[in-house]
């Protein structure tokens, strides 16, 4: 018994061994692509600015490395000019992932859970935005949405406004819905793959136990899908964080600017780049704490189950 034992934990490890050997290439070059131009636009934010070609020079050696403009885009995100658009890019994103919830988890639901045979069908219209690229989707909006476009002759024609509305110049509802536009798809399939998992009979042991259908689903398919309702959240709202050409495109408008705006300006057509990279590297600290608290919830709730 004891060998036969020690021969199963060998080819455990073995098995172990080969996994590890096979993802470490990827592993590998995944660090590679985050560690690299990390530590690239560290460099240009603690670097210098050539007066004279207005062109960035990096620092790469940390010792050298000048904080001041890093503390200056702190003071100004925290007491400054640029802590308002922090504030409107955490409201957008808030709002929008709200949205995102309250639309997606009942199309998640029910493909998951009532779609039938329709729900290959269903899931392929559910991604078929995918299908066209994200700019054209959205210059489809800029029709739909122009003063004379359809939008306001449908609410005009149902009387439920008596004048245009200027949806494209600068109204934050419109840049909300086009993020919810354009990242509810990301929100709908990782949630739609938790629930297809939940294991029917513990919903029928529910019913027989006197639950009702509403009961059933409060205390036991949405305990279950809490792990993918965070999964969704995390998903959707990382890339609106960091989101600019939605807000361009849609809006416009300094008063619907969010921080991917600033970076953008900064870097492409501001004279001091250290800026816009000492930005990149707040937001990317202000996802970074968000990832960490999803870790931590995350392992919590997968306690919980247990």
């Amino acid at each position: 018994m004891r060998v036969t034992g020690r021969a199963t934990a060998r080819r455990g490890v073995a098995r172990t061994g080969l996994w590890a050997a096979l993802a470490a290439p990827g592993t590998l070059w995944l660090l590679a692509l985050f560690a690299v131009p990390f530590y690239a636009v560290a460099a240009v934010a603690f670097g210098y600015t050539d007066p004279l070609f207005n062109a960035p020079i990096p620092e790469w050696d940390p010792r050298y490395w000048d904080v001041t403009t890093f503390g200056e885009v702190v003071q100004r995100s925290l007491t400054g000019d640029l802590r308002p658009v922090f504030l409107r890019t955490l409201l957008y994103v808030g709002v929008a992932l709200t949205v995102c919830v309250l639309i997606g988890y009942p199309v998640a639901y029910y493909l998951a859970r009532h779609a039938g045979r329709r729900k290959g069908l269903l899931l392929a219209l559910v991604l078929a935005p995918w299908w066209i690229n994200y700019i054209t989707r959205m210059l489809a909006w800029l029709n739909l949405l122009q003063d004379d476009g359809y939008v306001n002759d449908l609410l005009m024609a149902g009387h439920l406004i008596s004048e245009p509305v200027r949806w494209l110049s600068g109204n934050p509802y419109t840049v909300i819905l086009a993020l919810v536009y354009g990242y509810i798809p990301f929100f709908i399939v990782p949630l739609f793959s938790t629930l297809d998992r939940v294991d029917e009979r513990l919903l029928e042991a529910a019913r027989d136990l006197g639950c009702t259908g509403a009961r059933a689903f409060w205390h036991v398919t949405l305990p279950l899908s809490r792990h993918g309702l965070m999964t969704a959240a995390a998903i959707t709202a990382l890339p609106m964080f960091g989101d600019y050409y939605t807000t361009t495109l849609v809006s416009g408008s300094p008063t619907t600017t969010m921080v991917g705006n600033q970076i953008e300006f900064y870097l492409l057509g501001g004279s001091r780049k250290e800026l816009g990279a000492s930005l990149v590297l707040i937001l990317s600290a202000l996802l970074m704490a968000l990832m960490a608290y999803y870790l931590i919830a995350t392992r919590r709730a997968e306690r919980d189950l247990t």
